[in-house]
């Protein structure tokens, strides 16, 4: 392996032996029914179910094994035997569960009842279906919709998404937060200003026929496993991988094929990254300004010698605006400048320029890495600027990849859940269901929250999700949370954001997605969206974790019914029994996305709802996809000073979003706790601290809250020096609210500004 990108702290490359083993561990504290197998087979292929784990497309030519290991993960999680009755509160108080980890509180197993706060014991006890929903009725009726908050995570299919959407909107508001706000918002937005398109361009074909991927702040390995079977593919056919992170992630060093025999009898590694560029938290701008300048030196020097341009000329004059401004910046960029922002080497930069300038067809990736700063937008900006040079996007084998997190949080965007109005067709929701939806813009999330430590929002309902333990300023946000009048949460175990009840608190079961739905029409089918905008059947074929179980659009439609005066057009019952009529429902309210809906909706690959940016049609005010010229070369908000560290969440691979499988970190060699923090050697002997030494982490936004993390070990790491890293969503608490993307308000939990005390 070069030895430029070996990872000392890892026990190993993804993949091989240590997935497997980390599943079988999964498996043994679960102990899932025998039916998961099947369910394994059957995941994320045509017919079957889809993954509740991320977003990355599902292949029409799938392996025999279409899951990877934190997919497996998942479904190992949902399938537990373990039930959380509501025997369980017997023993225990709200108050004291408190104390719990996030693994133990979900480890309780699956919740079978739907149950209401009872102040008085501080227990949650168990109410029927219908007196939960006249409770969550009555108190709506009271409430100004306004102070309401309909949040969603992305778990939900498309058409219990739309009924959402539509029972906030004849409330009477479009408070319809959605988890994207809070990781991916910077891509709808970014994207959006500069190419006309809220997501990614590219389709799974382009993946088979690249020349080169570069890689921006995304971790396959964690977060998005199934990707690294192309990226083996594109490696064997000779492509090249040049990875920009400030830690080195496994996924993107080496993996070995769990599904290749001859991979896991021999041990043989694949070597993924060509280059992995350790670009220091908030770099990224500079180091994508380094490449631009590569491309362009080298453009200069192909037409002094009479040669083939580099630029594509062509495609800059027919299909962008803004090149001009954009070159001048280049070309007077100081490499000392690019140096001591990115953390790079001009060295390392022209290699990896090289690189882009020699392949005729390259794909940019990117995930959190880019979007969770302050100027996260300008971070996207500037790997479009690197694309455009060349006619990177929309032709084959070329275009610009966010990795989108949760398993439909950008189809439950398409299909309404927006709080932007200009998002939504409100002309055919009116049309269709005869009411006029509200024209106000409703809240984002870090607004909803905000409203709620003001007093302002009386109100959460969250389709799913662990909503307080994913947003910023975590301690004011749970003060705040138990203040509403109500909250209802649509979960299927047990987590932290159930330990803050409201005046009025509901914790209402939900049905996973690998389980049967069966309503007055049969076992129901509904459908997600992934990253690459292609649209998938999911039917589930398991038994129900309880009978009293009801299913996520079940609960939408319940709600409504007992939160809205009735109406001819609002068929919820008939909408409940048959999915078939809610997804005529999002045809005829997005035509051209979703024509033959019910015919498609099994096809095998699923089928795509399209995308102007891939075909050269750009939905910007000027019709062009523009260049964009940097005001400042990093993505930060905030001024490096003596003692300020760049505080950078990270994940493990034994954890997706807020859920905690275990305490095995194997790519970074960290096992039993998420009580650390990461530092390189040099700053660890700058500071006057030692390995193993606790310290506490201080929040060093400039609001005058003291924020503050303690009980963490300091780990040497492998990091740029001033870059230290800590897990989230533990390290939320040190996220002031206001600390986000300028654009998107996507919290900047890339590029926290933090100082470290020793503690005790």
């Amino acid at each position: 392996m070069n030895e430029r990108i070996k990872d000392a702290e890892s026990e190993g490359p993804a993949g091989g032996w240590g997935s497997l083993k980390s599943i079988a561990r999964i498996y043994g504290e679960t102990w899932p029914t025998p039916a998961v197998l099947e369910t394994l087979r059957r995941q994320n292929k045509p017919g079957g179910f889809m993954c509740v784990s991320c977003a990355w497309p599902k292949p029409a030519n799938y392996h025999a094994f279409e899951f990877c290991e934190n997919g497996a993960k998942a479904t190992l999680w949902e399938m537990t035997t373990a039930r959380c009755t509501p025997d369980f509160w017997k023993d225990h108080t709200v108050t004291e569960l408190r104390e719990w980890k996030d693994h133990d509180l979900e480890k309780t197993g699956r919740l079978t009842q739907p149950m209401r706060y009872d102040a008085a014991s501080d227990r949650y006890v168990e109410v029927s279906w219908d007196e939960a929903f006249a409770g969550i009725g009555s108190v709506l009726k009271t409430l100004d919709p306004k102070s309401v908050v309909f949040y969603s995570s992305g778990h939900a299919g498309l058409e219990a998404s739309y009924l959402y959407a539509l029972l906030a909107r004849a409330y009477g508001n479009n408070n319809l937060p959605q988890s994207s706000n809070m990781c991916h918002e910077t891509t709808s937005v970014g994207l959006t200003k500069v190419i006309g398109s809220p997501v990614g361009t590219i389709v799974w074909e382009d993946l088979a026929k690249t020349d080169c991927f570069f890689f921006f702040g995304q971790n396959p390995g964690t977060n998005s496993p199934r990707f690294l079977h192309p990226l083996q593919e594109a490696k064997q056919r000779g492509a090249k991988i040049v990875t920009f992170n400030p830690v080195l992630e496994q996924g993107l060093v080496s993996f070995v094929n769990p599904q290749n025999p001859l991979d896991m009898i021999s041990g043989h590694e694949t070597q993924i990254s060509d280059h992995y560029l350790q670009v220091q938290s908030g770099g990224d701008v500079a180091a994508i300004l380094g490449l631009c300048k590569v491309v362009v030196e080298a453009d200069d020097i192909a037409r002094a010698r009479g040669e083939k341009r580099v630029l594509d000329v062509e495609f800059i004059d027919q299909h962008t605006t803004g090149f001009d401004s954009f070159i001048h910046c280049v070309r007077e960029a100081d490499w000392a400048d690019i140096e001591r922002e990115s953390g790079l080497t001009e060295a390392a930069l022209r290699e990896a320029g090289d690189v882009y300038v020699k392949a005729e067809r390259v794909i940019g990736v990117y995930g959190m890495g880019l979007t969770q700063h302050s100027h996260g937008a300008l971070n996207i900006a500037m790997l479009v600027n690197l694309l455009l040079l060349r006619g990177n996007i929309g032709r084959e084998g070329a275009g610009c990849c966010p990795v989108r997190g949760h398993s439909n949080v950008q189809g439950q965007r398409t299909v309404g859940v927006a709080e932007k109005t200009k998002l939504v067709p409100m002309d055919k929701l009116k049309a269709l269901f005869d009411f006029d939806p509200p024209t106000d813009d409703g809240t984002h999330i870090v607004d909803a929250i905000k409203g709620l430590m003001r007093g302002e929002i009386k109100a959460f309902i969250s389709l799913g999700g662990n909503l307080l333990r994913a947003v910023p300023d975590q301690k004011a946000a749970e003060k705040a949370w138990a203040a509403q009048e109500l909250a209802v949460m649509v979960s299927t175990k047990l987590n932290r954001s159930h330990l803050f009840p409201a005046k009025n608190a509901y914790i209402l079961p939900c049905l996973s997605r690998s389980e049967i739905d069966e309503q007055a029409t049969g076992n129901q089918a509904v459908s997600i969206e992934d990253s690459f905008s292609h649209i998938h059947g999911s039917i589930g074929k398991r038994t129900p974790a309880a009978q009293t179980l009801k299913s996520e659009l079940a609960i939408v439609t319940g709600i409504a019914k007992a939160a809205l005066a009735p109406s001819p057009k609002l068929k919820w019952d008939e909408w409940t029994g048959d999915y078939g009529l809610v997804r005529d429902l999002i045809e005829k309210t997005y035509p051209e996305d979703f024509k033959d809906y019910n015919e498609r909706l099994f096809t095998p690959g699923g089928f795509y709802r399209g995308n102007g940016a891939h075909e050269r049609i750009w939905e910007t005010p000027e019709k062009k996809a523009i260049f964009t010229t940097p005001e400042q070369l990093n993505s930060l908000s905030f001024a490096d000073r003596p003692g300020r560290y760049r505080l950078l969440t990270m994940r493990s691979n034994d954890q997706f979003n807020t859920t905690i499988y275990g305490y095995s970190d194997r790519f970074r060699g960290i096992e039993g706790t998420r009580d650390v923090v990461l530092m390189c050697e040099e700053d660890i002997a700058a500071a006057g601290l030692k390995a193993g030494q606790t310290v506490r982490l201080v929040s060093d936004f400039d609001d005058g809250t003291r924020r503050v993390l303690g009980g963490l070990t300091v780990r040497p790491h492998t990091l740029p020096r001033g870059t230290i890293c800590s897990y989230y969503p533990e390290c939320n608490v040190l996220i002031a609210i206001d600390h986000h993307d300028q654009l998107s308000k996507t919290p900047a939990s890339k590029s926290i500004p933090v100082t470290i005390e020793a503690d005790g």
